[in-house]
């Protein structure tokens, strides 16, 4: 039995005017709610029951980095929910001729019911945001990653049954969106999350404070280090992502160095628990982040991880486009 809300639709949370930019935004209750959406959807899904919550309704999606879970989980959740989406790239809109964010978001608003934004700059969003008169939903910043965490979040409730009490373990890159949104993530859910990474490359220590604090209040455990092992100890949950993300190619050599210690493989995953479970957003370099053994062992979850972008995303997109 999944450890999650009950699914009331006569007394849901109201998102009406909210925009789903971080994780850190929402009370737990609200994640705990859109899990259990995400949930229901996938039941029906799986069952051949229609769903067009969103009939009629129209998702634009701004895409100024490239993806394929991305783009194919969100066009593919509007169809099902019985929307539509409008793929843009910078190449198709003035907004990469120099047209303002401001009046982007002013235009696109009069013509679409929301917009999902896959982008460079977390502060670009959040000027989306206060620009905008419809939802926008982050399909991924520099700082941010907070769609694929929800995934993230059910699929281990999905494996696991619960999410209160378990420890997850982030190995490699603190500072990128990843890390940032699963300490965010885990954290509003009960979860312990302990973070390794080079000296160099630790999380945001704004986004580690913000966490601290939460933790410090219910009795979450918080660990970063430069240490691997340390931290991996008796996890129930083992996370990484590549060690070079897109717009560091320059960076690739320094980085490979960097992280060389860092690598998710069976001798590391000896301290973990014995039943955990190995989650990588993909794309995944094997050989580099993580060993073809770990990531397509018994331990991966790593698929059933992506196909459940699709369902949180569905949750998201239920919960903030339908009026």
């Amino acid at each position: 039995m999944l450890e999650t809300m009950k699914w009331n639709e006569s007394k849901p949370f109201d998102f009406k005017g909210k925009n789903f930019l971080q994780l850190s935004d929402f009370t737990t209750e609200e994640i705990l709610y859109l899990l259990d959406v995400a949930v229901e959807l996938k039941a029906m899904q799986k069952q051949g029951k229609p769903h067009p919550y969103l009939s009629g309704k129209v998702l634009g999606m701004i895409f100024e980095k490239s993806s394929t879970r991305t783009r194919v989980s969100f066009e593919v959740g509007m169809m099902q929910l019985g929307g539509q989406a409008i793929f843009l790239s910078s190449r198709d809109i003035q907004l990469g001729r120099g047209e303002s964010i401001s009046d982007t978001a002013k235009v696109l608003s009069r013509y679409v019911d929301g917009l999902m934004i896959r982008t460079f700059s977390h502060e670009s969003i959040e000027e989306f945001a206060h620009h905008a008169d419809v939802p926008i939903i982050n399909g991924l910043t520099d700082l941010q990653h907070p769609t694929q965490v929800l995934a993230d979040l059910l699929t281990i409730l999905e494996h696991k049954g619960k999410l209160a009490g378990l420890k997850m373990c982030y190995i490699g890159d603190g500072n990128n969106n990843m890390a940032h949104s699963l300490i965010e993530g885990a954290i509003k859910v009960g979860m312990d999350i302990s973070v390794a990474s080079p000296s160099g490359y630790m999380p945001n220590q704004d986004i580690i404070n913000n966490a601290q604090k939460i933790a410090n209040q219910s009795g979450i455990i918080l660990t970063i280090t430069n240490d691997p092992i340390e931290a991996i100890q008796d996890a129930d949950v083992i996370v990484t992502d590549v060690w070079t993300s897109m717009g560091q190619e320059a960076e690739t050599e320094k980085r490979l160095q960097a992280f060389q210690s860092f690598q998710v493989n069976d001798e590391l995953c000896k301290h973990a628990k014995s039943d955990f479970i190995f989650l990588h957003c993909l794309p995944a370099h094997r050989g580099e982040e993580v060993t073809a053994d770990i990531i397509d062992g018994l331990h991966s979850v790593v698929f059933d991880e992506a196909e459940n972008r699709l369902h949180a995303q569905k949750a998201i997109l239920k919960e903030f486009l339908q009026k």
